[in-house]
């Protein structure tokens, strides 16, 4: 059985709630990453913070990048995915909502990461378009 911890990107870097989005963004610069999880003070996942959450709920704003805080992007609870899901779950909860990226947690912890480009190198074709469709459809 392939598992979540088997298709992630492993090492996953969380940005602090309390980091601001220009650290944030100088992150995903330098990790060249589209999107970063939020870690709080507890270390616990607090949320997903995306590039493009920094440019259409800061900068087409007018905000101060240095000035907002990541925790303050954070909304809801996020989705994650155990690292022992076996990859059709995975699947099937991206899909379900509708989400491009996923944390992937270990013992309440961080270990990684899936996005489009992990499934890409793992998933055969059908699998693929059909996770491509599902994502895609209705935007």
């Amino acid at each position: 059985m392939t598992t979540a911890r088997d298709i992630m990107h492993p090492g996953a870097q969380c940005v602090g709630e309390d980091e601001s989005l220009q650290k944030a963004a100088q992150m995903m610069r330098d990790l060249d990453v589209g999107s970063l999880p939020i870690c709080g003070k507890d270390d616990r996942l607090h949320g997903i913070l995306t590039d493009r959450d920094i440019v259409v709920r800061c900068c087409a704003d007018g905000r101060d990048l240095s000035q907002v805080k990541a925790g303050e992007m954070a909304q809801g609870t996020p989705h994650w995915i155990d690292a022992q899901s076996d990859v059709d779950q995975v699947l099937n909860m991206m899909e379900q909502h509708k989400i491009r990226r996923v944390p992937v947690i270990a013992d309440h912890r961080l270990v990684g990461m899936i996005s489009e480009a992990d499934l890409a190198q793992h998933l055969n074709d059908d699998q693929l378009a059909h996770f491509v469709e599902t994502i895609c459809a209705g935007k």
